[in-house]
């Protein structure tokens, strides 16, 4: 396991602090502020604390979903996993991010000088140890050019993008990393009920009377689903893994450490009971949508009623492949991703505030201007 290392922050600005032996303090290279020895171990001894009452919450709601899953449906089928790798975990190795947690594995031929989701240039490495092997790979099928000519496209036109955000030196730091899914199969059983009318109108002697009907309209149905992807990393915000998708799974390939040459590949820390609300979420949902896109020849349609259910399936472990960029602008992280297979890309860009109030000055004064000239018009 990598060794366990301590990547002290700045609390003010999140900056690296090192020990200055003039002074005695810890000091920060960005903002200058200097902390005593003890007052930054009690820091981050409370943060030890919290983590590890997140942790045992963690555990406790692992339970209950695992008691939720035998009630509503049965555990996932999640007989083929496996941590042994064979022969391939001689040409592996391993890398821990003190600063944001992440663990990483690549070839030994694959050197990781950067965290990919906090840009932490300290990473550990450490002696590769049996992790969960996956069963499933979509390769990359687009490169490091063609991942900075998509993100280069996202930045056109954005007036308020600050200059240094798009320099060159910040595109380098585009790492080509394989995130972990898990691929929910299984089948959505529900029902929907419905209050819906429908109108006709008729003359009957001088008036024009309008009649409006009332119906109790019920559905109900059952839809399989096939690899309903979730991602598996805390790390990665699920909002951009969403956005990225879908991935064509014509390309989906048996894992091979074969794939991993140039690439990181993270470790999944979101188990399957803790994906499953979100795979059931989804399936759930197309399943209601269904029933009611079925409801037609209606004027109106209101939904009154619906219930669904999940008949647990068979659960793939794969890596999906995405280039991630970390950078900071004004000490804020921003996290853009690309889908290594088609190109669609996502991610929030930072705004230059200078930019932004010169631009609404500009325009505000000729408006304060022609609003001075209209009221003296006026009077």
């Amino acid at each position: 396991m990598p060794a366990q290392v301590t990547n002290y922050q700045c609390p003010s600005c999140t900056g690296p602090l090192h020990f200055v032996g003039a002074s005695g303090k810890l000091e920060c290279d960005y903002c200058g502020a200097s902390y005593e020895v003890a007052e930054i171990e009690a820091l981050y001894a409370e943060k030890e604390e919290k983590a590890a009452a997140a942790q045992q919450a963690a555990e406790e709601k692992d339970a209950e979903n695992k008691e939720a899953s035998a009630a509503e449906g049965g555990d996932w089928d999640t007989s083929g996993f496996t941590d042994d790798w064979g022969a391939e975990a001689d040409g592996m190795k391993s890398y821990s991010c003190p600063s944001c947690g992440a663990e990483l594995v690549c070839d030994e031929s694959t050197a990781a000088t950067s965290c990919p989701y906090c840009g932490n240039p300290t990473v550990v490495p450490g002696q590769f140890s049996g992790m969960l092997k996956p069963d499933l790979v979509i390769p990359f099928k687009l490169s490091r050019e063609d991942a900075i000519r998509e993100l280069k496209k996202h930045y056109r036109g954005k007036a308020f993008l600050p200059k240094t955000f798009s320099s060159e030196n910040q595109l380098q730091k585009i790492q080509g990393v394989y995130v972990p899914f898990w691929l929910f199969s299984g089948e959505a059983e529900g029902s929907s009920h419905f209050e819906c009318t429908r109108s006709h109108t008729y003359r009957s002697g001088e008036y024009r009377v309008t009649e409006t009907e009332h119906y109790d309209v019920y559905r109900a149905g059952t839809m399989p689903f096939e690899k309903v992807p979730v991602d598996a990393s805390s790390k990665m915000p699920d909002d951009h893994m969403d956005s990225i998708e879908p991935y064509d799974y014509s390309d989906l390939k048996p894992f091979s450490t074969a794939y991993l040459p140039g690439f990181l590949a993270d470790k999944y820390d979101v188990s399957v009971d803790e994906c499953r609300e979100r795979a059931d979420t989804r399936c759930m949902g197309s399943l209601q949508s269904a029933l009611r896109d079925s409801v037609k020849g209606y004027e109106t349609r209101f939904p009154q009623g619906k219930k669904a259910s999940i008949k647990a399936g068979k659960v793939h472990y794969a890596m999906l492949p995405v280039w991630v960029l970390n950078t900071k602008w004004q000490d804020k992280d921003f996290l853009f991703a690309m889908n290594g297979q088609t190109g669609k890309l996502v991610g929030d860009l930072p705004v230059d505030r200078g930019r932004f109030w010169a631009l609404f000055a500009a325009i505000a004064a000729p408006l304060s201007v022609l609003g001075s000239l209209l009221v003296m018009l006026m009077r």
